[in-house]
């Protein structure tokens, strides 16, 4: 099986240690795991804020980028659903049939992680360590976008060491979206001290999601308050091994990480 890895931006540029968790998780999956380097933004940002031309170029670069492999997967529920629901709009409008195949073939293979491994590769227990307590906030795009469901909490739930606590209003957003906490910067941060101080209720040591968009908002949030939860990617725990092989405990500074290690 070949898969490639569409890092997003996001990951990319601030966390790459999220990028590399998925890949060393999936090669230990037994998964051959390639990047194209031909790969950038899928248009999200441009496609949300209404410039829907402007994203063309971008569903056109990604769609030749990913051609040809079995799978596209993806540590991003947001930009999973922007591939999947919006890049064939984009590219019925178009009027271009050559963009619409390569949509058409592209769109359906990319997966959110959760959703290749419990799906796609039929795994629940991957085989990670992970000795904290975390509870999970599930992002807004994987839950009404994607339908991830119960996907990220069964990985979870299989991780050696992990307790997972519940999250009072776990279905409410956190008030990040996107373009969103910028036009409507109160609002989003009086959502995100919502989720904040629920986070906070829990007493877990880590709050973990499958968005580092999401987990950007909420870190930046709970870092203000001086609490001492930390954001956690779901790739990060589940690469995490009883070894110390991807155990997710750095502090972030060194490689832009979340700084996911529960202290």
């Amino acid at each position: 099986m070949r898969v490639a890895l569409f890092v997003t931006c996001v990951t990319d540029a601030l966390y790459p240690g999220t990028g590399r968790a998925v890949v060393a998780l999936l090669e230990r999956l037994g998964v051959e795991v390639d990047f194209p380097l031909a790969q950038s933004c899928c248009g999200q940002p441009q496609f949300n804020t209404g410039y829907r031309r402007q994203a063309e170029p971008l569903v056109r670069r990604h769609a030749g980028a990913f051609t040809g492999y079995d799978h596209v997967v993806t540590p991003s529920g947001s930009c999973a659903a922007m591939v999947r629901e919006n890049h064939p709009r984009i590219a019925a409008r178009s009027g271009d049939a050559a963009l619409e195949r390569a949509v058409a073939e592209v769109a359906p293979r990319t997966y959110e992680l959760t959703e290749f491994l419990v799906d796609v590769l039929g795994v629940v227990d991957v085989g990670a360590y992970y000795p904290h307590t975390v509870t999970y906030h599930p992002t807004c795009h994987g839950l009404r976008a994607l339908g991830l469901g119960e996907r990220p909490r069964r990985l979870l739930e299989h991780v050696r060491g992990l307790e997972l606590v519940e999250l009072p209003g776990a279905q409410e957003c956190c008030g990040f979206g996107g373009t969103f906490a910028v036009k409507n910067a109160a609002v989003s941060a009086a959502m995100g001290a919502d989720k904040a101080r629920s986070i906070e209720s829990t007493g877990a040591e880590a709050v973990c999601a499958v968005d580092n968009s999401c987990l950007m908002h909420i870190g930046g949030i709970l870092s203000r308050r001086g609490s001492a939860v930390r954001p956690v990617h779901l790739a990060e725990i589940l690469a995490a091994t009883e070894d110390g092989a991807g155990d997710g405990m750095g502090d972030g500074a060194e490689d832009g990480g979340t700084g996911s290690g529960a202290r």
